[in-house]
């Protein structure tokens, strides 16, 4: 069965879920532009992608595909990039209260695991945007081969010439300047 998720692009509520029998399954697609992201990130495109949720015998089972691409600009040219950004959520939440009698529910051995709301509801938009964060290129590239910028006057370096004139070279390096690495002078440790 698929469902559209009444709270927001990345909260559902699972009460229903949760009262059907251990093995139930429901659905959704994600299709948003929105969400708050750290740092300097920013999407160039929407959110897009299919949310499975199992009901499990301890929580909510979540199995998400999820594609985006970021925002961004060369490390090398500084010409802007997108970067195509592809998330495979598979997480596991457990209840914070019990269904059938509102009590609070503790898994005293499992502190950091993630938990539904006190209303049922799991909220993707945490997990979501960490994964984002982490598929984060160090150093995006828009292209294998990119050359960079000209150290003389700071163009890209495949874009126009760049026949830039000799600076008068310190003495003491003077010596230098006629040396040229061989291939036998590579090999010699």
């Amino acid at each position: 069965m698929t469902v559209r998720p009444p709270d927001g692009p990345f909260v559902v509520n699972v009460a229903g879920l949760l009262a059907d029998e251990v093995g139930a399954e429901r659905g959704f697609d994600i299709d948003t532009p929105v969400i708050d992201l750290p740092d300097e990130l920013a999407l160039a495109e929407p959110i897009r992608g299919h949310v499975r949720l199992v009901h499990e015998n301890r929580g909510i089972f979540v199995d998400a595909i999820l594609t985006t691409a970021l925002a961004g600009e060369c490390s090398r040219c500084l010409r802007p990039l997108q970067t195509p950004v592809e998330i495979r959520l598979r997480e596991e939440y457990l209840p914070s209260l019990d269904l059938a009698t509102g009590r609070p529910v503790t898994f005293d051995d499992e502190p950091d695991a993630l938990r539904l709301t006190d209303h049922h509801e799991i909220d993707l938009e945490p997990s979501i945007r960490d994964a984002i964060s982490l598929a984060e290129p160090i150093a995006p590239l828009d292209r294998p081969n990119c050359p960079g910028l000209c150290i003389v006057c700071g163009l890209p370096l495949d874009e126009g010439v760049h026949d830039h004139p000799v600076d008068d070279i310190d003495p003491r390096l003077a010596a230098l300047q006629g040396f040229r690495a061989t291939a036998d002078d590579e090999g010699d440790d």
